[in-house]
C-alpha cells in the first residue's frame, strides 16, 4: 500500500501547486473563499476517489479506466479511450512535464550549446529515455524510484512551509510589490469566480484516479485500494491547505494575487537571488515524480487494449521476469520521444495542444462515473468488497463535477487556437481518427471480433 500512496501523491503533486495558488487567490477575492475552494478541491477528489475505489475493488484490472469501460460500454468505447490515452492524454502528459523539467533544470545547469531552448529539450529527451529505462528493468525498480522522489518532492513542499515560518518568525513576511496578475478576466459574479477557481484547483488536484491501473497488481487489493486512495487524498489536500497557507503567510493575500511566480517570490523574500536556482530545482524534482509515476500507470492502458484487439497484441505482452508491459512502454516511450521533438520543433504550440485535450479526458472521466451506475445495474452479482457510502447521491456529485468540468475545459478553450485552428476541434480530431482507426481494424480483421467482455487478471 505504501507504494500505491507513494505512485498517487507523485502523480497529483507537480508543477501546479507552484503556480494555480495565485490565480485562486485572485479568482476567490478574499481568504476564506480562497482556503474553502482548496478544501472543496480535497472534498471533490475524495467523492470521485471513493467512486474509483469500488470499481477498482470490484473489477480490479491493469487496464484502469479501460477496463471499467470495456465493461461498461462494450469495446468500442474502451478502444477510443485507449486511443485518446496513447496518443494524446498520457504520451502528451508525458512530453509536457519532460519539458517542464528540461524547463527548469536548464536554469539549474544550462545545457544551451545549440542555441536558446534546445538544453529544455535535451533534458526532456533523457529524463523520459532514463525513467522508461529504469521502469522497463522492472516494476520494482520503478516502484523504489517513484518512493525516492515522491520523498524529495515532499521535502520540497514543507521546506516552502518552514520558510513562511521562518519569514514570520523573523518579521519578513507580507504582502510583495510583485505586479497583478492579469492572465484571467474578471468574473462577474462571486458564484463564477469561485466555480473558475475551482477549475484551477481541480486540475492542481488532477491525477488521483490513476491508481486504479496498478489495481490488480496490489497484495490484499480490495483493502489496499481504499486505503491508498483515501489516505493519499487526506495527504494530498493537507499539503496543498499548508502550501496555501505558506504562501498566504509569507507574501499575505494580496501579495498572492499580485504574484506572478508565487513559489519564486516567498523564496526570493528569504534567500535572495539564490531562490531562482532553488525554486527551479524544487519544480524540476516534482516534475519528475509525475513523469515517473504517469510512466509507470500510463503503459497499462496500450497493454490492456493488447490484450483485447488481436491486431495490437504485441502491446499486450507482459514480461513476466521483469513484472512489466514491456512492449507497451517502449511504445509509449517512443511516442512520447516524437511528442518531445514535435514540441521542440514548434514550441509552444505542443504545450497548447496538450492543454486544449482536456475536454477528452473529461468525456471519459465522466463516461467512468457514469459506468459505475451501468455496472451495479447490469452486474449485480459481481462481489463489491467495497461500496460507494450514500449511493447514488455520491457518484452523482462526480459526475455532475465530471460535467462542469468538461464544459469548463470547452469554455476555456473556446476562443484558443493553434495554427488558426479552434483548439477544441482538436480533441475531437483525435478522437476521430481513433473512430478511422476503429473502422480500419474492424474491416481488416471482422473474423476476430471479441465478445464484449474482458478476462480480468
Amino acid at each position: 500500500m505504501r507504494e500505491a500512496i507513494t505512485l498517487i501523491v507523485g502523480i497529483v503533486i507537480g508543477a501546479g501547486i507552484f503556480k494555480t495558488p495565485a490565480v485562486v487567490a485572485s479568482m476567490t477575492g478574499d481568504t476564506t473563499s480562497m482556503f474553502l475552494a482548496w478544501i472543496a478541491g480535497g472534498v471533490v477528489s475524495l467523492i470521485g476517489a471513493l467512486c474509483y475505489a469500488e470499481l477498482a475493488t470490484a473489477y480490479p484490472n491493469a487496464g484502469g479506466d479501460y477496463y471499467f469501460l470495456h465493461r461498461a460500454y462494450g469495446r468500442s468505447v474502451s478502444f477510443l479511450f485507449g486511443w485518446a490515452r496513447l496518443s494524446v492524454i498520457t504520451t502528451g502528459s508525458i512530453a509536457l512535464l519532460s519539458f517542464v523539467f528540461g524547463d527548469y533544470m536548464n536554469q539549474v545547469v544550462s545545457l544551451d550549446w545549440s542555441g536558446s531552448g534546445s538544453g529544455t529539450t535535451v533534458y526532456a529527451i533523457g529524463v523520459i529515455l532514463i525513467l522508461s529505462w529504469v521502469n522497463l528493468k522492472n516494476v520494482r525498480s520503478g516502484m523504489a524510484t517513484q518512493t525516492f522522489f515522491t520523498t524529495l518532492q515532499v521535502i520540497c513542499l514543507l521546506a516552502i512551509v518552514a520558510t513562511s515560518i521562518y519569514l514570520f518568525a523573523t518579521g519578513s513576511s507580507g504582502d510583495t510589490t510583485a505586479p497583478v496578475v492579469n492572465a484571467l478576466p474578471e468574473p462577474s459574479s462571486f458564484s463564477s469566480s469561485f466555480g473558475l477557481a475551482m477549475v484551477f484547483v481541480l486540475l492542481t488536484f488532477g491525477g488521483w484516479n490513476e491508481a486504479a491501473y496498478i489495481s490488480a497488481e496490489m497484495k490484499g487489493s480490495h483493502r489496499n485500494m481504499v486505503k491508498a486512495l483515501t489516505f493519499s487524498i487526506l495527504i494530498i489536500t493537507t499539503l496543498y491547505i499548508l502550501m496555501t497557507w505558506a504562501y498566504w503567510q509569507g507574501l499575505g493575500f494580496h501579495g498572492m494575487m499580485r504574484s506572478h511566480a508565487i513559489a519564486a517570490d516567498l523564496m526570493q523574500i528569504a534567500f535572495g537571488p539564490a531562490a531562482q536556482k532553488i525554486i527551479s530545482l524544487m519544480i524540476a524534482i516534482s516534475a519528475l515524480t509525475s513523469i515517473n509515476a504517469t510512466i509507470i500507470v500510463g503503459a497499462r492502458t496500450s497493454y490492456a487494449m493488447g490484450r483485447d484487439w488481436p491486431l495490437l497484441h504485441k502491446l499486450g505482452i507482459w514480461d513476466t521476469a521483469r513484472d512489466t508491459p514491456a512492449n507497451a512502454l517502449w511504445v509509449q516511450c517512443i511516442a512520447s520521444l516524437l511528442l518531445v521533438v514535435l514540441g521542440g520543433w514548434i514550441g509552444s504550440g505542443f504545450k497548447s495542444m496538450v492543454e486544449f485535450t482536456a475536454p477528452v479526458f473529461w468525456i471519459f472521466f465522466l463516461l467512468a462515473g457514469i459506468s459505475l451506475f451501468v455496472l451495479r445495474i447490469r452486474e449485480p452479482q459481481t462481489p463489491r468488497p467495497f461500496k460507494v457510502p450514500l449511493y447514488p447521491l455520491v457518484p452523482l456529485i462526480f459526475c455532475a463535477t465530471c460535467t462542469y468540468m468538461l464544459w469548463s475545459s470547452l469554455s476555456y478553450v473556446y476562443d484558443q487556437s493553434l495554427g488558426g485552428i479552434n483548439a477544441a476541434w482538436i480533441g475531437v480530431a483525435v478522437l476521430l481518427i481513433g473512430v478511422m482507426l476503429l473502422l480500419l481494424i474492424n474491416r481488416i480483421a471482422p473474423d476476430q471480433k471479441q465478445a464484449d467482455t474482458v478476462t480480468s487478471d
